[in-house]
This record gives structure tokens, sequence and C-alpha cells, in this order.
């Protein structure tokens, strides 16, 4: 049987964009005599090619002095070059598998899929078929099948992923069909510049209809599997920030929008914990269990009622604005409320205008 995917556990967990990439730090030394820095970087760094050297520089991941340089620059002794490239991939075969998958863009340079809940979206350790990847390597299978060519990245173990959503959480996701293109959609990732929202549904009432959640992420000390939230600032994690907006309250739990400005591993999961609404129905943080409300059995019994409509955490990609990697065209995404979560909210406004049978 194949090995994982990706062997780093940081990879395995979530929708950590920027673990995706290398980056790499180089000094030329005295006496270097001056040569094109995509031939140069190519001599230094392993497992790359001149092409995907050449991309990153196209996309400004190529540093030199404090600025981004096209390939033809010629180095000289003493120049700080800093650079960021998409992770080699690691040899392992992904199957194509016919599984149904909800397109609802497509171009010759990137696929963009509204994601169901419960499909994971590329192999991993527990999950070597049935993911994301494999239906899109069936969907595509007129493309090169090399793992060793960095051509065209669909057929490769991490076939053009720029970003990834939790296994549970549901709506789109963005898939490059070129090198080109995840080099340059990951560079609007990591610049902060493509707008992100998702709907979720927390527990509790909260306070301000608005508010902004900080704190950084990291991976938890006593428990490897689930992230946790450091103070601001702090050594440990990664710098993390998210927006809110209350839509719909029901006393008991909150229907909010989040607006992402960085994306961390279970950002939005952990940073609600974090201040003390968990997800809906989110077992690994917390937010499986009756958290707010009455206590009597029948509404012990509607909030079980609820976890078998919903079960998983209340988390949906709602909508993402890109700018075309090629065409520079502003194209904006919408992916419907999935009918497990709008079924849930139904069952909630139904239960607040009949709250006092439950008493």
């Amino acid at each position: 049987m194949a090995g994982p995917l990706i062997d780093d556990e940081e990879e395995l967990a979530g929708d950590e964009e920027q673990s995706l990439f290398e980056h790499f730090k180089i000094v030329v030394e005295k006496g270097k005599e001056p040569v094109r820095i995509d031939k140069f970087l190519m001599q230094r760094i392993a497992n790359t090619t001149r092409t995907r050297i050449q991309n990153a520089c196209d996309a400004g991941f190529v540093i030199v002095n404090g600025k981004a340089t096209k390939s033809n620059y010629k180095i000289k002794p003493g120049d700080e070059i800093s650079i960021m490239l998409t992770t080699p991939p690691r040899k392992v075969e992904v199957i194509p598998e016919n599984i149904p998958i909800d397109i609802v863009y497509e171009d010759e340079y990137l696929v963009v899929v509204n994601k169901k809940a419960g499909m994971v979206v590329h192999p991993a350790y527990g999950n070597y078929t049935g993911t994301l990847v494999n239906a899109l390597a069936w969907r595509f299978e007129n493309l090169p099948k090399s793992q060793t060519k960095l051509n065209n990245d669909l057929y490769l173990e991490r076939p053009g992923l720029v970003h990834r959503i939790d296994k549970n959480t549901s709506g789109i996701l963005i898939v490059a069909k070129t090198e080109l293109a995840m080099t340059r959609l990951a560079k609007d990732f990591y610049d902060r510049t493509m707008d992100r929202k998702y709907l979720a549904i927390c527990w509790g009432d909260l306070k301000n209809d608005e508010g902004t959640i900080r704190g950084n992420v990291g991976r938890d000390p006593r428990d490897r599997k689930v992230m946790t939230v450091f103070p601001e600032g702090s050594e440990q994690g990664k710098h993390a920030v998210t927006h809110y907006r209350v839509l719909e309250r029901f006393g008991y739990i909150t229907l909010v929008e989040c607006k992402l400005e960085t994306g961390r591993t279970h950002q939005i999961r952990v940073h609600f914990k974090s201040i003390g609404h968990p997800l809906f129905n989110d077992g690994e943080y917390g937010g499986s269990a009756v958290l707010k409300g009455l206590n009597t059995g029948s509404y012990r019994q509607f909030i079980q009622n609820c976890f078998d409509t919903l079960p998983r955490q209340a988390l949906h990609a709602k909508t993402l604005g890109i700018t075309h990697p090629v065409t520079k065209q502003k194209l904006f995404f919408d992916s419907p409320v999935p009918d497990d979560m709008q079924a849930l909210l139904e069952k909630w406004r139904t239960f607040m205008k009949n709250k006092t049978q439950f008493e």
C-alpha cells in the first residue's frame, strides 16, 4: 500500500495554505560570477526545475535585497535572495476514482468546487481513496500522470491544491490546473487578497453583533491532533485573525458570518472555542454536548435531534472572491447553505416560536 501523501502532521489537519510552500533564503557568496537568477537557484535548490523557479519569479515570489525580481536578473556577490516555492510532490500514486463532485466553475487554468461535508480533500493517512483529489484525477484523466514532472499539477501527489477545508466542512474550494496558476493563486492567499467568508453556528449568545478574534493558532502540546490558541504575539503558534458578524440569534446558539484575515488550520473552530463559543456539534473542540439552554429532558432530546440533523461541525465555506491568475478578471463564487445546515436552522426557528413547550 502506498504511504501517506503528506507526512508532516501540520499538513494533515486542514486548511493552512502557507504549509503548502517551501521558503529559502540564500546569500550569494563572494567571488561568484554573475549568472541568471533562475539558473543560480536551480543549482542551489534540490528537486526543482528552471520552469518552477521562473513561475515563482513571475508571481513575485523571488525577492532580491528586498525587491521582487525577474528570472533574467543576474545575481551579484552579497545579494540576499528569498524565494518561496510550491512544495515538491511526494511519490505516492493517486488513483482516479469516479466520484461525483460539484464543479461550479472551470476553465483551462482552474477549477472551483463546491465540496460536500464528509469528503476529504486529498489522500493522507487513513484516507487513501475517496478524496476530492481522486475524483479530480478521474475527471481530468487526459492529463499526464507522471509523478516527477511539474508542468501539470493536477496529477501530482498534491494536484493543484492552493488551500484546503476540513473533511466535515462544506463549501467552496479552488484547485489550480497548472503550476503557474497555483503559484499565482498561492501568492494571493499569502498576501491575503482573496475574499473568503464562512457561515458558522456557535454555541451561546454572542455579546456583540460584530467582533474580531485574535490569537496565534498552533498545535495543542497536550493533543497534537487538534489546535489551540496562544496569546497574540507569542512565539508559539502562528498569527491568526477572524472577523465575525452576527446574522441571526436563537438565544442558545448564534448564526455568524466569518471573514478570514489569515488561513490557519481549524482557525474558525479553535478561535470560537477560545472565546467560549465552540461551533455547534464540533466534537474536536467541545461543541458536541449541550452547552447552553434548558435543563429539561425535552430540550436535551431536541439538541440530540439537532446533532442528528447536522452530524458535523456547523461550518460552511460560503463565498470566495479571487482575481483570475491569468486573465486578472475578478471572480466571485457563492455556495448555497447546505441542506443539513439549513434544516438545523429551521429547527431552531421553530424552537424559538414554541420555546415554552420545552420548559
